[in-house]
């Protein structure tokens, strides 16, 4: 195995769907996240989708498309668009970031009840692993599947053939370190 290799398949994570109790939407500006969420939906994956997020914490604005207040609006909209039961949409608008896209969507799960046995994650092929151990750290006694979408053009095929994919892929490793580091040192 190259180092090339080590590191895709350390970041690049995917699994098949399968039917799930819910599909988690970390927030981002990404649009093509709530679309993909959207036909797994439609699909008969899972009954409920929880999108998360209210703009980034580095911005303190949402930057995306339209005019948004926040992650979850715009994601919204595009899964209501995309033939989500506004019904099966659940509602969480606190999250700056991808840790706390996790522990608000806990905290909502919780206090509506439910039970999340095995859960899809729509995320970022480049951040797929990051935001699955996020997830994972919250929902423990949860099975996460993750299915990414390729965005900004960085994928396990070739993010290590242009600028934007090296320094992408790569702050997703050193972030996996020193925001995990956290996470530890906070439970000893």
């Amino acid at each position: 195995m190259s180092f090339v290799d080590a590191y895709t398949d350390f970041i690049f994570i995917e699994d098949q769907p399968e039917q799930a109790d819910m599909i988690f939407l970390p927030g981002s500006a990404e649009g093509a996240l709530p679309v993909r969420a959207a036909q797994l939906w439609k699909e008969g994956y899972a009954p409920l989708v929880l999108p998360s997020g209210k703009y980034s914490k580095l911005t303190g604005y949402f930057t995306g498309h339209g005019d948004h207040e926040t992650e979850w609006d715009y994601f919204h909209e595009i899964l209501l668009k995309e033939g989500v039961a506004d019904h099966a949409i659940l509602q969480e608008k606190q999250a700056t970031y991808t840790y706390e896209n996790a522990i608000f969507s806990r905290k909502l799960t919780d206090k509506l009840g439910l039970d999340i046995k095995k859960a899809i994650l729509v995320c970022q092929a480049y951040h797929a692993r990051r935001a699955s151990l996020y997830y994972q750290v919250c929902y423990p006694e949860t099975e996460i599947l993750v299915c990414p979408v390729i965005t900004r053009g960085i994928s396990r095929d070739n993010w290590y053939q242009h600028e934007t994919g090296i320094e992408t892929v790569l702050k997703e490793v050193e972030h996996c370190g020193s925001q995990f580091g956290e996470i530890f040192r906070a439970r000893l």
